[in-house]
């Protein structure tokens, strides 16, 4: 565990980045620091491996006062991950993550066995062994710069803003590898972000900082997001804080129909004879069962469906592993108002209304309320 105890950092001139912070980093967790700028996330992160000394208070992991050891040991206990990845550009790839097993003094030969090994953790080709960092993508430095920091497999990751300089598709990609990574690995991760989405999506623990350096809430997202401690961390929050809080709803209860899915060979007989309830639309799949799009009934040509007249099923959600979020989403951006339900493989297991997934959230909210009372 990493304990702060009543720090504070004043400089010279008089400015207070961070002003009597006291937190509980649980091990094996990930605790996001996230606040608006100049509240201090950035400077809290540096004073746990030493890049900045507190001046006043104590910070302890797993029970030593980090100022009682030599930096250079503590250091070497933590990753630590920064926005643009800060590689060294005249090194390749593989000699890039090798460098701190060099430090320790592994052989070159087993510290670039090492590198192999994390390339293959984080998502990176062998291929790419050889390159230098100029000739790799924004988002491909990063999972260097994530394997480099995992190379001595510290206790601790430290991590600034790691994917803020890339762009939103790539972005997800790195925070759902980060979380694969950490379901494997178990490591402490203190992350500093200024994206409450970020923070809610990867965070164990989420601590609001307010500018001048002051905690203003210490909480799991679900719990942030559903009881914000003041004015300052619901305005923070933004006002979609609520639809934030359907990511901890689960999209398992969810009453799929299936009767509506019929396979692009389907005459109109066979789909004649389906109940398809309330659905005005049926779901076209191909003969493997993953979906082709929406149809009308009236749009069947002679009989049989028209695969080049079907309307686009939008983006469908995993039944059960995804969240009533993503339900909700894929419900409202579809062009006919019901969301498509998929398995693991991609077939489709059913569909849903707006109006059910609106009956689900009511539910899902009562049945918080009654765990909470």
């Amino acid at each position: 565990m990493i304990r702060i105890d009543s720090v504070t950092k004043r400089y010279p001139d008089g400015t207070v980045a961070v002003d009597d912070l006291s937190l509980e980093i649980p091990d094996r967790s990930v605790t996001v620091l996230v606040g608006p700028s100049g509240c201090g996330k950035t400077t809290t992160l540096r004073m746990i491996n030493r890049m900045v000394e507190p001046s006043a208070g104590t910070i302890r992991i797993d029970g030593k006062d980090i100022q009682q050891q030599p930096v250079n040991t503590l250091r070497r206990s933590m990753g630590y991950v920064i926005q643009n990845a800060g590689l060294f550009q005249h090194r390749t790839i593989l000699d890039n993550i090798a460098t701190v097993p060099r430090l320790l003094g592994r052989s070159k030969q087993d510290a670039r066995a090492r590198a192999r090994e994390l390339m293959q953790r984080v998502g990176l080709d062998e291929s790419l062994a050889r390159r230098y960092p100029y000739q790799l993508s924004g988002g491909q430095q990063q999972r260097v710069g994530v394997a480099r920091a995992l190379a001595a497999d510290p206790p601790v990751l430290l991590m600034d803003e790691p994917f803020s300089a890339v762009d939103p598709v790539v972005r997800k990609g790195l925070q759902d590898e980060l979380l694969r990574i950490q379901g494997e690995l178990g490591k402490t991760i203190v992350f500093v972000t200024h994206d409450i989405d970020e923070a809610v999506k990867i965070g164990t623990m989420v601590a609001v900082m307010r500018t001048g350096g002051r905690l203003a809430q210490f909480a799991p997202p679900a719990e942030l997001l559903s009881s914000p401690a003041d004015d300052f961390v619901e305005d923070f929050l933004g006002a979609d804080r609520g639809i934030r809080r359907l990511s901890f709803f689960s999209s398992a209860g969810l009453d799929l129909l299936t009767d509506p899915i019929v396979a692009v060979d389907s005459t109109a007989e066979r789909i004649a004879a389906r109940d398809t309830g309330e659905a005005p639309f049926l779901l076209v799949t191909d003969l493997d069962g993953r979906p082709l799009g929406w149809s009308e009934p009236r749009d069947l040509v002679a009989g049989q469906i028209d695969p080049g007249r079907l309307i686009a099923h939008g983006r469908p959600f995993v039944a059960g592993a995804d969240s009533l979020r993503a339900a909700l989403d894929c419900a409202v951006l579809s062009p006919t108002g019901w969301a498509v339900a998929v398995d693991a493989e991609g077939r489709a297991a059913g569909v849903v209304s707006q109006q059910a997934i609106a009956e689900a959230i009511r539910g899902a909210h009562q049945e918080s309320a009654k765990v909470a009372g």
